[in-house]
């Protein structure tokens, strides 16, 4: 497993009974985590009075309860800045265990020694554009909510990378790789974070058990002659690592070699020592 076990500004403290006790910065939530199946006692004394609060509805969805929480604030990771604000869904603005792709792949495009244009694809509120950024890649974002690709520019002003070269697009993904395949752009590395399901700003439908692997081989056309790395996140329960290491390995490897690594990604929990999964990850690497 892949572990993201260098933040500072962030802990899981605990986990019990379908919920999970996190430090962002000063402040203390309780959010729901489908992975916390086990029932173990609630020590922790962060249980009991947090600042944050998403209850699950038994109607879908959910809401938030908060105590003496502001509007938004800031955490730090590295040289990042993330603005944070609870929103629907529980979210919260940056999902943590991706820090331990964004070192990675900081370290392939630092390495490189040579110019990097990086494709971000469902970009989110832009911690892989950042990193990306950070180590000297050009980087094209694109996600479908305006309120996320502008709150990612809020990130990257944060992190002093207001003057970077981003490129920063308000798009239904599939649709601008497809208009890139026929302007005849191309990719040295290309990142996405597909939703399970989700909608374009025009209503276009994703659901990933049917997208995700003619997108793949739609991305492929897009990737540069001498590419230096494709990275998949998944959050979808039948997108295993062993799953994603097959699509890569046959649309990707097959046509540009390199070799697959793929596995499960995670966060250290502080109370037991154990370790939070948080989905998956495969990477091609060439």
């Amino acid at each position: 497993m892949w572990i993201a076990e260098d933040w500072k500004d962030y802990e899981v403290i605990d986990t019990s009974g379908g919920e999970k006790l996190e430090r962002w910065g000063r402040y203390l939530l309780v959010r729901p985590d489908p992975q916390v199946i086990w029932q173990t006692e609630k020590r922790e004394k962060g249980w009991k009075n947090p600042n944050g609060h998403y209850h699950r509805s038994s109607r879908g969805g959910g809401e938030w309860e908060f105590s003496d929480l502001p509007k938004t604030w800031d955490i730090r990771y590295k040289d990042l800045t993330f603005h944070l604000q609870p929103f629907q869904f529980k979210h919260t603005g940056v999902f943590p265990e991706q820090a331990v792709n964004w070192d990675w792949f900081r370290e392939k495009i630092k390495g490189a020694d040579r110019d990097i244009k990086v494709l971000n694809l469902f970009a989110y509120t832009g911690g892989a554009t950042l990193a990306a950024a950070a180590a000297g890649a050009q980087v094209t974002h694109v996600d479908a909510s305006k309120g996320m690709v502008t709150w990612a520019k809020e990130n990257a002003i944060a992190s002093g990378l207001g003057e970077a070269k981003i490129r920063w697009l308000v798009d239904d993904c599939v649709k601008f790789v497809e208009r890139e395949i026929r302007r005849g752009n191309h990719y040295e590395a290309i990142i996405m974070d597909p939703p399970s399901y989700g909608r374009g700003p025009k209503g276009e439908i994703w659901k990933i058990e049917d997208s995700i692997y003619p997108f793949i081989r739609l991305c492929t056309q897009v990737l540069s002659d001498e590419p230096l790395f494709f990275l998949i996140n998944s959050y979808t329960t039948g997108l295993q690592p062993a799953v994603l290491s097959y699509m890569l390995n046959t649309e990707v490897v097959s046509r540009f070699g390199g070799h697959v690594e793929a596995d499960e990604i995670g966060l250290p929990v502080t109370s037991t020592g154990l370790v939070l999964p948080c989905g998956a990850s495969g990477r091609v690497v060439f």
